[in-house]
């Protein structure tokens, strides 16, 4: 591999974790600027190109020009763009599609400075290495290196490209070239996530030598005050930026042009790679699930082999079961401890015991399981259960678990969300969700970063879109991200309302345009 020295590499202070906060605060106030019907335009594009953030004097680079500000820096304020009569002549949407590609560019030179901060900083720090087994070595780093050189190549070609034309540059076939190489580095990587997070916690937490060699590197001013742990998730957090820079792209190409082909199949390739990162990280967490239940449950009903290549779990957790005694006159009701496993294949009822184990009473398949609303089905056949189970001081949160071969089971849920989501979770597989279908569902864009805590749960970052399918009455939300169709469960003070019908059916109306390129390229093959 022959090292290539990027010229853009340089040409802003910031690093991309924060290059990339800055990117994504913007987003989301241009999505707030739609929301309140002002123009839909960003406060740094400029209406006209003599309208600009600061005056330069002519003799100033255009490196310097790109290093004016700590924002991201824009395609116009290069001084042959700002002054030429291309650009005057250029529409609105043409400037866009220009500054989403050279925005794409701009970040991945920012991404490889904090590579060659992780890299030759951290990686090959001797202090560290000192303090590491080989083991925890390939844990802790994988194919960083890798990444890097990755990161360089595309770099180099995508600056290639810009410098040959810098009005009508492309940059989708470049990503689409480097997408094999982008499988290569990246699937391995993002694969070992779950021993790099473990690796890195018992270090911390065992290895008092590591702990001060950390603290001496990242006090280091070429850390910016960053954290090791922030520059280990980048290669997770830029192959996701990266597919919505594409999907950006494409977005604004014109239809039928060779442009937009070249952005769809460079989109579609980073989004089967996510999905594939996606699923090898969710096999290697429910594998390693399995085989800590199995050896906690044990049966006192038939015994079916827990660990299965197929089987994950879906929610999990301890309720309380009530049982009504019918012969008595007052319908007495008398509480027992559950837990509850929910698998995507099959149900487990446990009695849980002390060590954190548990003895299955019961299971069936899932297609068997049914969870609903219990008051609705207790008002219908035993009309004073309900009153009866309120006046005893029970929550009114009761969730009636149905099983086919099985007599029903009432479970009490302290929280609203509890029971919604375990009906949620319950519920039959669902097909994918056709949004056009929804135009009039809510929508909230994610203003603070959320880390999913449980499975049935939904990891946001900032500026995702997501429709609401349903809201409980103590803060959380069920939503589905448009971007990537994924559902589960948030915080709602993640998240900002989308008040504005023109901006839910903007929103919409772009992700059917890349539905529809979509179909009109791979369609043709």
């Amino acid at each position: 591999f022959r090292r290539r020295h990027s010229k853009l590499i340089n040409s802003s202070r910031l690093l991309y974790q924060e290059y990339s906060d800055v990117v994504l605060n913007k987003a989301i106030q241009s999505q707030k600027r739609v929301d309140s019907f002002a123009e839909d335009i960003e406060s740094s594009f400029p209406s006209s190109p003599r309208l600009r953030r600061k005056v330069l004097s002519p003799q100033d680079s255009y490196l310097q020009r790109l290093s004016v500000s700590s924002n991201a820096s824009l395609w116009q304020d290069i001084p042959m763009i700002r002054g030429s009569r291309i650009l005057l002549n250029m529409s609105r949407d043409e400037q866009k599609l220009q500054e989403a590609k050279f925005e794409l560019i701009m970040s991945e030179a920012s991404y490889l400075r904090s590579l060659n901060v992780a890299v030759d900083h951290f990686q090959r720090s001797v202090e560290l290495q000192a303090m590491l087994t080989n083991q925890e070595r390939q844990w802790l780093f994988s194919r960083l290196n890798d990444v890097r050189d990755v990161s360089a190549s595309f770099l180099f070609d995508l600056e290639e490209k810009f410098e040959e034309d810098m009005f009508t540059f492309h940059v989708c076939d470049v990503a689409l070239k480097h997408a094999p190489e982008f499988r290569r580095v990246y699937l391995p990587y993002v694969t070992n996530q779950t021993y790099q997070e473990q690796t890195f916690q018992r270090l911390l937490n065992g290895n008092a030598g590591f702990q001060q060699v950390l603290e001496r590197l990242e006090s280091d001013p070429v850390c910016q005050r960053l954290s090791l742990k922030s520059f280990l998730i980048l290669p997770f957090q830029r192959i996701t930026r990266l597919k919505l820079l594409l999907q950006n792209i494409l977005k604004r190409t014109r239809p039928g042009s060779e442009e937009e082909v070249q952005a769809t199949q460079a989109y579609d390739a980073l989004e089967k790679l996510i999905k594939d990162c996606n699923e090898n990280v969710q096999r290697m967490k429910s594998t390693e699930e399995l085989i800590y239940l199995s050896q906690k449950i044990e049966f006192e009903c038939k015994i079916f082999p827990l660990i299965s290549q197929s089987r994950r779990l879906v929610k999990c957790g301890e309720l309380t079961a009530l049982d009504f005694n019918t012969l008595s006159p007052k319908w007495k009701v008398t509480t027992r401890p559950i837990y509850l496993h929910l698998f995507n294949d099959c149900l487990l009822l446990s009695r849980p015991k002390e060590g954190g184990r548990f003895v299955v009473f019961d299971h069936a398949p899932s297609s068997d399981v049914r969870g609903e609303k219990c008051e609705m089905k207790l008002h219908g056949t035993n009309k004073n259960v309900f009153d009866t189970v309120r006046a005893q001081g029970y929550p009114q949160h009761i969730l009636l678990l149905s099983l086919t071969l099985n007599p029903d089971t009432c479970l009490v849920m302290f929280s609203s969300s509890e029971k919604l989501r375990w009906i949620s979770a319950l519920a039959p597989p669902r097909g994918e969700l056709d949004l056009l279908e929804c135009p009039d569902a809510p929508q909230v864009q994610c203003i603070k970063t959320y880390k999913a805590r449980e499975n049935d749960e939904l990891a946001l970052e900032k500026a995702d879109i997501i429709m609401v399918m349903q809201y409980s009455n103590d803060g959380w939300i069920e939503g589905v991200k448009l971007s990537d169709r994924e559902r589960g469960w948030f915080p709602s003070e993640h998240v900002e309302l989308i008040s504005s019908k023109h901006a839910r059916q903007k929103n919409l109306k772009e992700e059917q345009r890349v539905k529809n390129a979509k179909q009109q390229v791979f369609c043709k093959k």
